[in-house]
């Protein structure tokens, strides 16, 4: 278990407590280890909050004339947003949405988010908990049924950890198959249920797309309504993010054209089947779209403070080895924490909390630093970018911050 039963979980980022919900946030942490009681818990505010105007703004001058250059030389094609706040420093788009149809690309054009979802589904399980349907200490088994004894250890903590232990489905046999295939998550759940444990839950940490498909299945259970319809009535209606969904149906929801470079050169990815990482990569949004649900998510309008602490808690074994020679990510609930700006020179150390996505043509990432209360989203419909979306994103955010602007990775 991720240090949430025997120890406590390590927080990061100290102060955000102070900075985003008040001293309140972190009160208590070094002997938390259960939900607050109805008496102090705070009541969430899920409401859509004003939206900056859908116009193109560049008031970030070296960030702007690297991705004039890298777009003109056709080395990048997306979507880049930066705020500060509520101002946004940053908003424009490069390259086509659709080359085939001759598309272009649209401040609120709607990307695949891969993995970036597993933000959503995790916030999903925690506000259940917050409403007292489940607790993240609960055994898998009590909501999975029947249930493999294998699977008696974990708990809804594991999944969203990392650390369940269970296969991922990248790792099992007949992967091209499964990747093609589309499925339900009653489907995904029965497939899981197939393969043994890779090591004992909470011993080591290993990313994992099938446990947050678990963790939606969950969330059907406990919430009584289909995991699309929950994420939406619960989240996405109520936010006003009115580009956003999950594809779980193989239908193009508006969703513009992915695409991967190969020799030969840029070639469209159409079949993206999502339906098989329903929990843990279908949501589709836009820029600001993502901007509203971030403004939620860390200003306390969607969990309690108990709940926002434990997504943003470490929780992989104390063990945990170094990541390429950098320090490691601190794991939280599908979301992770690290300084960044050590991977790119000149360097910077600011800790940031982000996640990456990178599924089926796209290549994403976004990034929270909470002292400055700074967002950085970048998302490309091309897979093939990944250096140049991260060396992006640590540009545009070194530039929000007022530091050294970085030329290159250091990887």
């Amino acid at each position: 278990m991720p240090r949430t039963a025997g120890s406590h979980p390590r927080l990061v980022l100290g102060a955000l407590g102070a900075l985003i919900l008040g001293g309140a946030v972190w009160a208590g942490i070094a002997t938390a280890t259960r939900p607050p009681s109805d008496a102090v818990q705070i009541a969430l505010r899920p409401a859509a909050p004003p939206r900056p105007p859908l116009v193109v703004v560049e008031d970030l001058p070296q960030l702007a004339a690297r991705l004039d250059r890298e777009a003109a030389a056709g080395r990048f094609m997306g979507a880049v947003l930066v705020a500060k706040g509520d101002r946004v420093l940053f908003r424009q788009v490069y390259g086509e949405a659709d080359r085939e149809q001759n598309r272009a690309m649209k401040l609120d054009s709607r990307f695949r988010l891969a993995s970036i979802s597993k933000q959503f589904t995790a916030t999903a399980i925690l506000r259940l908990q917050d409403e007292g349907r489940l607790r993240v200490s609960d055994p898998v088994c009590q909501w999975i049924q029947p249930c493999p004894k294998a699977w008696e250890p974990v708990r809804i903590s594991h999944l969203l950890s990392h650390t369940s232990g269970i296969p991922d489905l990248m790792a099992r046999p007949g992967w091209g198959m499964r990747r093609t295939t589309p499925a339900t998550l009653a489907e995904l759940t029965e497939d899981s249920k197939r393969f043994g444990l890779q090591f004992a839950p909470g011993t080591k940490v290993r990313y994992d797309n099938a446990g947050f498909n678990l963790a939606a299945a969950i969330v059907e259970k406990a919430s009584g309504k289909p995991f699309e319809t929950y994420m939406r009535e619960t989240f996405f209606k109520p936010l006003g993010m009115k580009d956003s969904g999950l594809d779980l149906d193989g239908g193009d929801h508006r969703v513009i054209m992915g695409y991967a470079h190969f020799p030969a050169g840029l070639a469209p990815q159409p079949n993206a089947n999502t339906s098989i990482v329903a929990g843990a990569g279908a949501v589709y949004s836009t820029l600001d779209d993502l901007l509203v649900w971030q403004r939620a998510l860390h200003r306390g309008e969607l969990l309690k403070p108990f709940s926002y602490q434990q997504m943003l808690a470490d929780h992989a074994p104390e063990n945990t080895p170094k990541e390429r020679g950098h320090p490691r990510r601190d794991w939280g609930y599908g979301i992770f924490s690290n300084r960044l700006g050590d991977q790119v020179r000149p360097s910077f150390q600011d800790r940031q909390i982000y996640h990456t996505g990178s599924w089926g043509g796209f290549r994403n990432l976004m990034l929270y630093q909470p002292e400055a209360d700074v967002t950085v989203i970048v998302l490309s419909n091309n897979y093939h970018l990944r250096d140049q979306v991260f060396l992006i994103s640590q540009q545009a955010m070194a530039e929000a911050l007022g530091r050294e602007f970085p030329t290159t990775l250091d990887r």
